[in-house]
């Protein structure tokens, strides 16, 4: 480990760390555009000069400089000064003086070290260039005369997202960054080039002229747009959510965010519930809470009584509806509404025990059924980097782009009995070997995918290699409260009252019964139902969910729910009053510790252990996998169903129409 001194400050690195990242370690704040800690080094901007002893006496690129022992390095001396003021002089000649207009202004880099090392004034008096915008789709505003040509963009693109569609052109003072082909970037990943864009050269396309940083609060929650739990904050502004973006978090989500969690949000505030519907003579009609509840509590039930949980609950609303069917008389708990039925006797055997930033470390791979793009865009960026480790990946299912090479072995499930040779000798070598069992698979194939974990050796000390991806935030929390039954959503069927929390992926025919929807958005649910309860969504309540790796994470409420709707776990509170079945507490806190003092696992924040003790289960699998369960990636939801901006993305970059621009 090198030993260097940084202003005098003595540090140690470890072998192979920068003098950049050497500086930092010594509390030193080093300026830079184009250096980022999760891409490649690419040396562009020149903005980190430094000095450094021995060397040439010239100032260096502190990014793209090896650490070494005995080194001196300065970053404050009249040369490292006058460099970064020349530098920062050079990178405006062609800015354009916009920043009153740009929606970069107030978090931006370049306004930021402008200020804090640039010169009061340019000496360059010559015409600035103008570049045209570049259209990279629905998600991403293009302005490129402002563009200093760091090529965070292009990296990002190429080493994280996997999709080569955004390049550099020309050479010299010409040169200009866009996407291939001028058309729009298909990556559901794409969102993030504008945070790593330090400039405002690409922003975000449905933000744009909507606020300014100062304006808007911010609340630190979790994102329930699929299984992975990304830390997200909400940017809101009175009682709308205007802006989504990542919390830094190494073990989920690192620094990223697929494009649905970011831009889902426009649709909070279209096609609310906001307030309570009785059917009528087959029609809904606007009632009162009092009819409402009047209405559910006539129901002639015996007993009969069900509650399906949707993707996007949270653990208090689920507990809730479990303590209400239980002063009923009723266990009917389901929460895998298209209709799974997988064996939920161990938690382990249907948790995704590797851990998400565990996948880095695998050295063997197979996928069963699973398209990670699309059902957990941020773990496939996971299993690129372990690829960059060398790990090899193997997948059964109908072949699809997954933004990296895989060794295709078909979609029928018996393969699973059966894996080539090529399968079972890299996985004996492997140290670490990993299977993911997703969506797809795990129906008919959740069996053959535990034999496995036997045949490919994938239990080692501190190593477990098994997992499954669920698709729902809601899943793992449910499956901890008990929300599975045995023949899984058929056994709830007949039941005579049936409460769906915002479950609109139901097959509602099947339910003969008086269906009660509590939900935030009029979707498939609500228009099914005999009586609907608007409820909150996501951001519009505190709650706990837990991610598909079992971490029990919580989030914060933003703002409040529109017109007369109220958060979920109330409406159970004063709706079993109205059914003579009163809920055992009176608060969000009270309900907490009941829910605590039930399932211990839910107190504490972090990942919760599950024992191994997978099911003796019939190990055999049969039948040709005809796709995934996830068919268009941008509507999964009633909340992305309900965004103009997600059904631009799936009519554009799933369906491949074409949107001509106003120019045109």
């Amino acid at each position: 480990m090198p030993k260097l001194k940084v202003d005098g400050i003595e540090v140690e690195v470890p072998a192979g760390a920068t003098v950049l990242q050497a500086c930092e370690a010594a509390g030193k704040e080093i300026p830079r555009f184009c250096y980022h800690e999760r891409l490649s080094i690419a040396g562009n901007c020149r903005m980190c000069l430094v000095e450094v002893k021995p060397g040439p006496p010239k100032p260096q690129a502190s990014c793209a400089l090896p650490a070494a022992d005995n080194q001196e390095v300065f970053t404050t001396t009249p040369m490292v000064k006058h460099a970064r003021e020349g530098i920062m002089e050079f990178l405006l000649i062609n800015h354009p003086l916009d920043c009153p207009i740009c929606d970069q202004g107030g978090e931006c880099d370049l306004q930021d070290q402008s200020v804090a090392y640039g010169r009061g004034q340019s000496r360059f008096g010559e015409n600035k260039r103008a570049v045209t915008e570049k259209y990279m789709g629905p998600i991403v505003k293009t302005i490129m005369t402002r563009c200093i040509q760091c090529t965070r963009c292009i990296r990002f693109a190429e080493e994280v997202a996997g999709v080569e569609e955004i390049g550099a052109i020309y050479r010299g003072e010409n040169m200009q960054i866009t996407s291939y082909l001028e058309e729009a970037v298909t990556s559901e990943l794409s969102g993030n080039v504008v945070d790593l864009c330090p400039v405002g050269a690409l922003t975000s396309k449905p933000y744009a002229y909507e606020a300014r940083p100062w304006e808007l609060r911010r609340t630190l929650t979790i994102d329930v747009m699929d299984a992975v739990g990304t830390n997200i904050r909400l940017d809101s502004r009175g009682r709308q959510v205007l802006r989504c973006v990542p919390r830094i978090n190494e073990d989920v989500n690192e620094e990223w965010a697929s494009d649905k969690t970011r831009h889902a949000v426009d649709g909070l505030v279209r096609r609310r519930l906001d307030q309570p519907f009785v059917r009528v003579n087959g029609k809904l009609k606007p009632a009162s809470w009092d009819e409402a509840f009047a209405a559910i509590a006539a129901v002639d039930h015996g007993g009969s009584v069900a509650a399906v949980a949707g993707d996007l609950v949270d653990c208090e609303t689920m507990y809730a509806a479990k303590v209400l069917l239980r002063g009923l008389g009723s266990s009917l708990l389901e929460g895998r509404q298209t209709g799974m039925d997988y064996d939920t006797s161990s938690l382990a055997a249907v948790n995704f025990n590797t851990t998400i930033a565990g996948t880095e470390e695998a050295d063997a791979i197979l996928l069963v059924g699973t398209n990670l793009r699309w059902e957990a865009p941020l773990v496939n960026t996971r299993i690129r980097k372990a690829i960059k480790r060398g790990a090899k990946v193997f997948a059964v299912g109908p072949e699809t782009d997954l933004t990296y090479n895989a060794e295709w072995l078909g979609a029928d499930l018996a393969l699973l009995g059966d894996l080539p040779e090529a399968v079972v000798k890299a996985f004996a070598n492997a140290k670490k070997p990993m299977v993911i069992v997703g969506g797809g698979a795990l129906k008919g194939g959740h069996a053959a995918s535990l034999k496995l974990v036997e045949t490919l050796g994938l239990i080692k000390d501190g190593w477990n290699g098994f997992n499954v991806l669920h698709m729902a935030a809601s899943r793992m929390g449910g499956l901890m409260l008990g929300y599975a039954a045995k023949g899984g959503i058929a056994d709830l069927a007949e039941a005579k009252l049936a409460f769906f929390l915002g479950a609109d992926e139901v097959d509602f025919s099947r339910f003969l019964g008086f269906k009660v929807f509590i939900g935030h958005h009029g979707d498939k649910g609500a228009a099914a139902a005999d009586v609907v309860l608007p409820g909150a969504s996501y951001a519009e309540k505190s709650g706990t969910w837990v991610n598909l790796e079992g971490r029990v994470q919580r989030g914060e409420r933003a703002v409040f729910p529109p017109g007369d709707a109220r958060e979920d776990w109330s409406i159970l509170r004063a709706l079993s009053d109205a059914m003579r079945a009163t809920l055992p507490f009176d608060s969000f806190a009270g309900l907490r510790e009941a829910m605590y003092a039930e399932v211990p696992a839910l107190r504490e924040q972090g990942l919760v252990t599950f024992d191994w003790n997978p099911p003796a289960l019939d190990g055999t699998a049969s039948g040709v996998l005809e796709g995934y369960p996830i068919k268009d990636f941008y509507l999964t939801n009633a909340i992305c169903r309900a965004s103009p901006t997600m059904q631009r993305c799936s009519a554009e970059l799933v369906h491949g129409e074409t949107f001509a621009e106003a120019a045109e």
